[in-house]
């Protein structure tokens, strides 16, 4: 009888080990963030992506090296939204058709990049509210010689035209100029290399936003935007928003509005696009 009862001791002794090891193990089991909002947190770092070559809303000094030299009003929104989430900011830049690309495959947790809103985007990414807005619209930028050339979609038979690749300004063109529309279409990773394209001469037009054309065009005397067109667009696609990926996203883009709401309130927004331009000016950045 004794050994009896000593094997049930042991047997019940080993019993409550495993369960003690079980209950530990299931302790140090950590939950998979619900969300997009709570992976960041728990990693401590945003990662924002951008194409940081469109001053005044991100552009880069060169004197400066790491984050320190990406510089505009997109920046500073981007430090805002990291700091009311509490975590450090990790600025990744991008071609702009990669940036589209990270957000709608959901490698980023967002971009903050001029990104005007158009129906396609909001189909398949999660949109802010507009953070600026602009009544300048869209148009075109060409040689001073031409000015007076090409005021017209039907002037642009036969002319060279660019414009960036994966922008809104490539879907205008698809829609309203077409292939039939002009002598030949050129696409450039960045709208910088689109403009520099006009001004070399590899390129008679610019499909642009007029308010960033308008910088390079003062920046380079030889351009100038064309005072009289505009294209006739969604009014929600004369302004930018913050784009996220399409899941898991709600809660994070609720912050964001949050963020962009409080510094359009309290005059943060405007004043960083007055300081982004004029520091673009003196860094002779176009």
């Amino acid at each position: 009888m004794k050994k009896i009862i000593t094997l049930m001791l042991c047997l019940l002794f080993v019993f409550s080990l495993a369960a003690c090891a079980s209950g530990a193990e299931d302790d140090d089991v950590i939950a998979e963030p619900a969300n997009r909002l709570e992976a960041i947190k728990a990693r401590g770092v945003v990662q924002i992506a951008t194409e940081p070559y469109f001053a005044p809303y991100e552009f880069i000094d060169p004197s400066l090296s790491g984050d320190d030299m990406y510089k505009g009003a997109d920046i500073e929104l981007m430090k805002a939204i990291a700091a009311e989430l509490g975590v450090k900011l990790e600025i990744v830049p991008l071609d702009f058709a990669a940036v589209l690309t990270g957000i709608t495959t959901g490698s980023y947790d967002m971009a903050v990049s001029a990104i005007a809103y158009n129906l396609d985007r909001s189909e398949n990414m999660n949109l802010s509210n507009v953070y600026e807005e602009s009544d300048a619209g869209y148009g075109f930028i060409v040689r001073a010689e031409d000015a007076d050339k090409y005021n017209s979609i039907d002037d642009l038979k036969d002319a060279v035209v660019a414009t960036q690749s994966g922008s809104v300004q490539e879907g205008i063109f698809k829609s309203d100029i077409t292939a039939d529309g002009c002598k030949e279409l050129k696409l450039f990773d960045q709208m910088t290399d689109a403009y520099l394209a006009v001004q070399e001469g590899r390129a008679d037009v610019c499909i642009c936003s007029v308010n960033s054309a308008a910088l390079y065009a003062e920046a380079n005397g030889n351009v100038l935007t064309v005072p009289d067109f505009r294209f006739t667009v969604d009014p929600n696609m004369n302004g930018v928003v913050v784009a996220c990926p399409k899941e898991d996203t709600a809660e994070l883009m609720e912050v964001v509005n949050k963020v962009i709401a409080d510094n359009k309130d309290n005059g943060n927004i405007a004043k960083w696009f007055e300081e982004a331009k004029a520091q673009a000016a003196d860094l002779g950045i176009e």
